[in-house]
């Protein structure tokens, strides 16, 4: 069984939640930059004497397919890396993956992380 776990971090947490996840030996990751908003519910920013809010706040979202066995420590070595202990650090979650199929070799299952 596989998992997928789905972070949302601080941009300038990416660089060690990837340490964190080689230093596991996870084959990979896909990183892509989103906005949205939790409890923070954006903030304000001044621009040339003007005050603006700012609905949404930029993210990163990483997301891994681990066997299932590892999911939990995955999602605690990323919560350890992208942890500040402030506001707006993120939010992890993980999901069961019914089936992964590697494009190249037609490889599935645990065969195809």
């Amino acid at each position: 069984m596989l998992s997928l776990v789905t972070a949302a971090i601080k941009p300038f947490a990416v660089e060690p939640v990837r340490v964190a996840l080689r230093e596991m030996d996870v084959p990979g990751c896909t990183v892509s930059p989103v906005i949205g908003f939790g409890r923070q519910h954006g903030h304000t920013e001044t621009y040339r004497g003007t005050e603006y809010f700012i609905d949404f706040v930029p993210k990163v979202k990483v997301e891994v397919v681990v066997p299932s066995e590892v999911a939990e420590a995955v999602a605690d070595r990323i919560r350890e890396a992208a942890s500040t202990g402030r506001i707006g650090d993120g939010k992890i979650w993980i999901i069961p993956v019914e089936q992964a199929v590697r494009i190249r070799t037609g490889e599935r299952g645990d065969d195809a992380v």
